[in-house]
């Protein structure tokens, strides 16, 4: 994609980076695609955090709209096809997932962001949903991520009135976890990245499917169980077992 879908690997950290600065990141179809493709490769590259960021002091300004026709499009095809799979695919990989957002995170960009498993944000970056702008409804998940998050009501304040949040508000809200100086960002990003890459990423990986997936008391009970069997059964809790025995600091391998 002639770099505008970036990945690089530092050791065990992953990072993606969208790269079309001129538009503030927003994405045309192609290039949503291909990030979907690069998602896709991340599970088989022995990476063990990702991190996701955007080029030039923005994160995503959401999907390209000058290439959208509204008469002829097949909406729901596309959203179905090329745009969903991309936060499914993020939400599916087994590794600890961290936004890194400066500037603004709209529609696309919210959904992204909001997908990760920790978001953290710059003090300059905005967040929302600017469709009412356009007589459209939020996507990306976006109903989803805010509901789980602030609430329905006041999920529906921020669609109703388009009104962007800045990341220090994003924060204090828990739409996001933290907000930091925009200079301080990508190095808090990178220590949690690297923090999580040398810790037992495979129960790490439990623990996601359990957040996901438990609703009720009884559900996570049983997936607690079921997964800490299977976590007690790794290389890395052997080490991590042994090492707490002998007063050491474990090494873990994500085996």
């Amino acid at each position: 994609m002639d770099g505008i879908i970036r990945l690089q690997r530092d050791g065990a950290v992953a990072t993606v980076t969208l790269n079309r600065p001129e538009t503030r990141n927003s994405l045309r179809l192609r290039e949503i695609g291909a990030l979907a493709e690069v998602l896709s490769a991340i599970p088989g590259s022995g990476a063990r955090s990702l991190i996701l960021r955007g080029e030039g002091g923005a994160f995503c300004a959401g999907r390209d709209l000058k290439e959208t026709d509204p008469d002829n499009d097949d909406t729901q095809a596309i959203l179905r096809d090329v745009i969903n799979p991309v936060f499914l695919r993020i939400r599916d990989l087994p590794i600890p997932t961290i936004a890194a957002v400066r500037g603004p995170a709209l529609g696309l960009g919210l959904g992204l962001a909001l997908s990760c498993d920790v978001t953290y944000v710059a003090e300059d970056a905005v967040l929302g949903s600017p469709f009412r702008n356009i007589g459209a409804i939020l996507d990306s998940g976006g109903h989803h991520f805010l509901a789980e998050r602030i609430g329905p009501h006041r999920a529906m304040e921020m669609i109703v009135s388009g009104r962007l949040i800045p990341g220090r508000e994003a924060a204090a809200l828990g739409i996001v976890n933290r907000a930091f100086g925009a200079l301080d960002l990508d190095a808090a990003a990178a220590e949690f990245a690297r923090s999580a890459a040398a810790g037992p990423t495979r129960a790490f990986g439990y623990s996601k499917l359990i957040l996901r997936t438990a609703r009720t008391l009884e559900e996570t009970l049983e997936l607690e169980a079921r997964y800490q069997a299977d976590a007690l059964r790794t290389a890395d809790a052997r080490e991590g077992i042994r090492a707490f025995q002998e007063k050491r600091k474990p090494t873990f391998t994500g085996a």
